[in-house]
């Protein structure tokens, strides 16, 4: 998720390239199928709100950094709710504390971040023009060093008027959308708002793969971007961000289409194994 609100500055960043690929990837429900362990997840099987010792809101209308317009609520089952074994974040087009969306940000700060990992989450994906879903995760110093400096994983980002298009990125302080230097890939996916898939990364101390549905279309490697914490500021532990953004500077690039709304991500689980 693209996020300015940490503004630091110097990690620098280089990639491997990687071009779209487009292919129908099958839904699979599978998960880590070498010799890692489950050591966390969430399943969503208890309805009403998500579990507070997995999950906190990140709350405010603030634009979010991106020009964003919605206002992510506290504990607000409009927003973010557990039903039918599913996590739902629903942004919904109503007048909120001066903004005119609501919708929510849940994150594991504070409650569980890990350092390596594969990390998965099986979820349908909302549709129209103005939608922006992320799941990615931030460096669990990012309030001591700030944005970007802390690093990002962006695991899978989806903008509604590109619909079927996912995108994987990591950002340092060098490399990021503020310089438009950002190192990602894509990967091309059918029925993403009527269908599940299966959005994962499996990151190492020497590298970080991009999975939708097990196939992989993404690779960073630490030989590559080089070994220092300016260049690879993914040896510490992170923790995991869902939300679902209304507009802003990329969500929005084409407008919102206001007739849309509501609109949600449906997350089936999330899981980490080490």
């Amino acid at each position: 998720m693209r996020n300015i609100l940490f503004i630091n500055a110097a990690v620098v960043l280089v990639f491997l390239a990687c071009k779209t690929h487009d292919v129908a990837l099958p839904v699979t429900m599978g998960g880590a199928t070498d010799t890692r362990k489950l050591i966390w997840s969430d399943e969503f099987n208890e309805p009403g709100l998500p579990d507070s010792t997995n999950w906190k809101y990140e709350v405010g209308g603030n634009g979010w950094g991106n020009n964003e317009l919605q206002y992510y609520t506290d504990q607000r089952t409009e927003n973010a709710r557990v039903e039918n074994g599913k996590l739902i974040i629903e942004a919904r087009k109503e007048d909120y504390k001066g903004s005119k969306y609501t919708s929510a940000r849940l994150v594991t700060q504070g409650k569980v971040e890990w350092k390596h990992g594969r990390i998965e989450a099986l979820a349908k994906l909302p549709a129209g023009r103005g939608t922006w879903p992320a799941i990615w995760m931030l460096g669990k110093d990012i309030t001591k060093v700030g944005w970007p400096k802390g690093g990002e994983i962006d695991i899978m980002e989806h903008v509604g008027y590109d619909e079927g298009v996912v995108h994987g990125t990591i950002h340092s302080e060098a490399y990021n959308h503020v310089k438009k230097t950002q190192k990602g890939g894509e990967v091309r996916v059918k029925n993403v708002a009527t269908e599940f898939h299966l959005y994962a990364i499996e990151w190492t101390a020497d590298q970080i793969d991009f999975f939708v549905d097990d196939q992989k279309y993404y690779t960073v490697q630490r030989a590559v971007l080089g070994s220092e914490v300016e260049e690879w500021p993914f040896e510490q532990p992170f923790f995991l961000i869902l939300n679902m953004a209304v507009g802003g500077n990329w969500g929005g690039q084409k407008g919102v289409d206001e007739s849309i709304w509501p609109q949600r991500m449906e997350v089936d689980y999330v899981r980490v194994y080490q």
